[in-house]
């Protein structure tokens, strides 16, 4: 008889069933703990809801899935589930509330991006039915210390923009130093898929949302326990989601809770520092600062063009340890400017792997190593004096600005998406940088307005589908909407090459989310790119 077989006879063969084990649940603390027959409830199917209902479900535990989508990733990701002994249900009528009473269940997994107010999550929670996000769940399923075998310190990091970014440098800091170790959370990888690597890690780089922190566990004395943590930044985003600034910059503070050596903080970001400082920390955790500027004892700094270390040296009082030069930013050996957010995400990623005692020179050699990922303030072309920059991840108004503060002479290709923001502290800060500025997107509107208050003077053009005739609809091909997005970007970068005079910088930094006109950010990205290149062959 097959594991999904026993599940279901188990549940309707209990027309009474008993209360959630709560007293079970906060009892879960490794993967050694008394995972078999836990009865949970996974919201969502999607990358970490997969990988979650995996974890359980090879752990022995009794797994239902819920998901309202029933699109072909949704149905196949289902077939492998119930392959392993999971029930899984597909559809919205599935996720308005539990497919059984909640005594049912003892706990619920979901996935980050499901909301507090989601009806199946708040009947949960009245219920008394512990809420779990994945992260939580990797966090309680690490080895357990009694049996030998590794365990890796997390190292954590969040942060409006950037994160991606710091992360993926910092495990590049750690493999420099010649440690196992690799970048894991909303960078991609799901913590439990990382935590059941064949040959383990030494240590993990661990990237957080505002979501996945929103879903971490209340009972701080089993939750997640860092042995460094860091903020980059704080900006208005995701509003529509957390409801208020505060409560996002809540969410954000918790990946400070529990910290073990360090807390680092942006110094140019007082919000980041009032985080540590309303945390709970582990005794003796220091806080640990970064600016771009001469660092004062405790914090990493730049002195000239030198990255500099005046916080994980003994005698920090009167010395500081060279990590890197700004040469290093360039691996390429171009001229172009490092823009001062990169800085930034470098100084953040030392202090990290400094804090898990990395040597200085892994620093230097992680630095020259790393590669970032596309569509991160990306060169694509240079042309007839004019450089293109695909910089698609700059999904936000914080994210665009520093995007924008790197150059001058700016062709600004913006919109999509503006998920309640507002522009008119990025146009007013960036203004005198501004050469023209071609929108697109939904919420383009938000922006000419914006451009209008704060840059009456700079030029503004406006490029929508039906302008291109490329409109597409929710039944377009993967190839249609790939024909739509060519349209529209090749009539975007007409306009900014028209707009843009020799020695400017055209950059797409949209200061929005894409999923208006486009797959994703990296489908605005990799649209725009073609479409320089063939502008830029066309011209020879």
């Amino acid at each position: 008889m097959s594991r999904a077989t026993n599940v279901l006879d188990g549940w309707l063969g209990n027309p009474a069933p008993r209360a959630a084990d709560t007293d079970r649940v906060r009892a879960l603390r490794h993967a050694g703990s008394a995972w078999a027959g836990l009865r949970t409830l996974v919201a969502g199917v999607g990358t970490s809801g997969f990988a979650a209902a995996d974890a359980l479900l090879e752990a022995g535990a009794e797994v239902v899935v819920v998901d309202a989508g029933t699109g072909q990733a949704q149905r196949e990701r289902a077939s492998l589930l119930e392959v392993l002994g999971a029930e899984v249900l597909l559809g919205p009528e599935h996720v308005q509330a539990p497919p059984r009473p909640w005594g049912s269940f003892d706990l619920v997994v979901t996935s980050p991006g499901w909301r507090p107010d989601a009806p199946l999550l708040t009947g949960a929670a009245l219920a008394g039915v512990p809420v779990w996000g994945e992260v939580e769940l990797g966090w309680r399923m690490r080895p357990d210390p009694a049996s030998g075998a590794l365990v890796a310190p997390w190292l954590t990091l969040t942060g409006t923009n950037g994160k991606t970014t710091t992360v993926e440098l910092t495990a590049e800091v750690l493999r420099a130093a010649g440690l196992r170790a690799t970048s894991a959370g909303n960078v991609g990888t799901p913590l439990v898929e990382a935590l059941r690597h064949p040959h383990g890690f030494e240590v993990l780089a661990v990237e957080l949302s505002s979501y996945q922190l929103h879903w971490l566990s209340t009972d701080t004395q089993a939750s997640l326990r860092p042995l460094a943590s860091a903020v980059l930044n704080v900006a208005p985003d995701h509003l529509d989601w957390h409801g208020s600034m505060d409560a996002y910059a809540r969410a954000k503070g918790r990946v400070y809770e529990n910290t073990e050596v360090a807390c680092v903080y942006n110094a140019a970001d007082p919000r980041t520092e009032e985080l540590v400082r309303e945390a709970d920390v582990v005794e003796g955790a220091r806080a640990i600062g970064f600016a771009r500027q001469a660092p004062r004892v405790g914090m990493l700094g730049l002195v000239e063009d030198v990255l500099a270390d005046r916080a994980f040296v003994e005698q920090r009082r009167t010395s500081a340890a060279e990590l890197c030069s700004l040469a290093d930013l360039r691996p390429d050996g171009s001229d172009a400017p490092v823009p001062p957010h990169a800085v930034d995400n470098v100084l953040a990623a030392a202090a990290l792997a400094r804090a898990f005692g990395v040597p200085q020179v892994a620093v230097r050699d992680g630095v020259r190593a790393f590669t970032p990922a596309p569509h991160r303030v990306q060169t694509v072309a240079e042309h007839a004096g004019v450089r293109w920059v695909d910089d698609s991840k700059a999904t936000n108004a914080h994210a665009a600005e520093a995007s924008l503060r790197a150059y001058e002479g700016v062709v600004w290709v913006a919109g999509g998406l503006a998920k309640g923001a507002r522009f008119d502290d990025l146009v007013a800060a960036t203004a005198g940088r501004l050469r023209a500025a071609v929108l697109i997107g939904t919420d383009r509107a938000l922006l000419r307005e914006a451009l209008a208050r704060h840059a009456p003077d700079v030029p503004v053009v406006e490029v929508d589908l039906a302008q291109t005739g490329a409109v597409p609809t929710p039944t377009s091909t993967a190839q249609e909407r790939d024909a739509h997005a060519g349209a529209l970007m090749d009539a975007v970068v007409e306009r900014a090459a028209a707009l843009a005079r020799p020695g400017d910088t055209v950059l797409l930094a949209p200061a929005c989310a894409s999923m208006d006109q486009f797959t994703d950010y990296g489908h605005r990205g990799d649209a725009f790119a073609a479409a320089v290149r063939r502008r830029s062959g066309r011209e020879g």
